[in-house]
């Protein structure tokens, strides 16, 4: 499998459309869906096609292979990026804190440290487990968003500023100013800090040739795409540069790390509260790096069970167990170009949550390249769109209260 790491510049605003809450104010999202990515080649593809009038539909069409078969290629959703630079942005989980005073990474704000871990061995302790902030002792609230990390003690958060756009509608027959038609328009910024703003993706795909063909094509139309709404009032203009390279994973190191930081903690909460022994199990977690769409046994749901892990992995026979689950929903729709419909709004799973599994350790192996598998396909519906986007055992997690970054 090859991924195709996309560069996305903005160049003029993006209505990105989050949701219309029924007022004269559309407001926008805070990063670029892989939906909206993915329509928009689609659409670019289409209207080049026209030029030749092709089948899109013919088995050996490379349209077919990129967007009607099943998982065949996954377009993940673009967040923003530091310019200029190749750091990974991750989603925080939800497990993330920090001052409700002075918010955020070091070092213009108190620091952000996760607290998964002892939760997980205060509750098994049968303690509760109420962090405060390391620096000042206050309060602390969730913290949320983009962050990338550019070395061990460098962390940084990522976020686009939004403005409105005021506009009035037009009579088509009179070509002039409506009367009482006044609408407003959230768009994110093109620029932030006098540098043009820059969203990252990557788009999966299993074939390598139909890799190589679908990244020259994005580059060779690099500046053609138009993203989100109001593509007729100039918003919209991106440009797109995609590089090939392959999927690179790290899985095994990280379940290392966590379960090397859950044993450290467990020993530390014991010389307080007396030394319990810890399972003999292998631990790892489940995180969304975007929203999610699960459903079990055709209902929607936020929790993603025993019985829905082993089957997305295909490992039926495999104990695990689901310890704790962190979570939100919200609700999602949109707008099919193709169909010139709106889609159905679904019942979402919201992005940083958190499930916390173990398995015993004579199926750790099989867990392993099974989860390495998960990684790349993601969970639950409407995967190719972004949505489902997952990582397991966030470094993140070995973030403890008193080594907040």
């Amino acid at each position: 499998m090859k991924q195709i790491q996309l560069t996305i510049t903005a160049l003029s605003p993006l209505a990105i459309g989050r949701k219309k809450p029924g007022g004269s104010v559309s407001e926008a999202g805070d990063y670029i869906p892989g939906s909206v990515i993915r329509g928009a080649i689609a659409s670019q593809m289409i209207q080049l096609s026209h030029l030749d009038n092709p089948d899109l539909t013919k088995t050996d069409n490379d349209f077919k292979d990129v967007f009607l078969r099943e998982n065949a290629t996954i377009f993940h959703n673009a967040y923003p990026a530091p310019t200029n630079s190749d750091e990974e942005v991750k989603v925080l989980p939800a497990t993330a804190l920090s001052s409700k005073t002075n918010p955020g990474f070091k070092p213009k704000g108190y620091g952000v440290f996760d607290t998964l871990i002892d939760r997980f061995c205060a509750e098994s302790y049968g303690y509760p487990y109420d962090p405060i902030c390391p620096q000042d002792g206050g309060r602390v609230e969730p913290y949320s968003g983009f962050y990338s990390k550019k070395n061990e003690q460098h962390y940084q958060t990522h976020s686009v500023s939004k403005r409105l756009l005021t506009r009035v509608g037009i009579n088509r027959r009179r070509a002039t100013a409506e009367e009482q038609v006044l609408y407003s328009i959230e768009v994110l910024n093109e620029t932030q800090n006098q540098q043009p703003v820059v969203y990252c993706s990557s788009i999966l795909v299993e074939d390598d040739n139909l890799a190589d063909q679908l990244t020259q094509f994005i580059n060779l139309n690099s500046r053609n795409f138009r993203l989100g709404g109001a593509m007729s009032r100039g918003l919209g203009k991106v440009e797109i540069q995609g590089t090939v390279s392959s999927v690179k994973q790290t899985l095994e190191s990280r379940i290392y790390r966590f379960n090397h930081a859950i044993q450290n903690r467990w020993l530390e909460w014991g010389n307080l509260f007396g030394n319990r022994p810890l399972e003999n199990r292998t631990y790892f977690t489940l995180d969304l790096q975007s929203d999610a769409i699960l459903t079990e046994n055709w209902q929607h749901t936020m929790v993603i069970s025993e019985d829905m892990l082993k089957e997305f992995v295909q490992l039926r026979d495999c104990p695990v167990d689901l310890q704790v689950a962190y979570s939100s929903y919200d609700y999602c729709s949109g707008w099919n170009s193709a169909w010139g419909l709106m889609k159905d709004v679904e019942l979402i799973t919201n992005k940083g949550s958190v499930y916390l599994f173990s398995t015993i350790k004579e199926k750790e192996k099989d867990w392993m390249a099974a989860l390495e598998r998960l990684e790349l396909k993601g969970v639950g519906d409407r995967t190719c769109e972004g949505f489902g986007q997952v990582q397991v055992c966030n470094d993140f997690h070995t973030i403890v209260w008193e080594k907040a970054k």
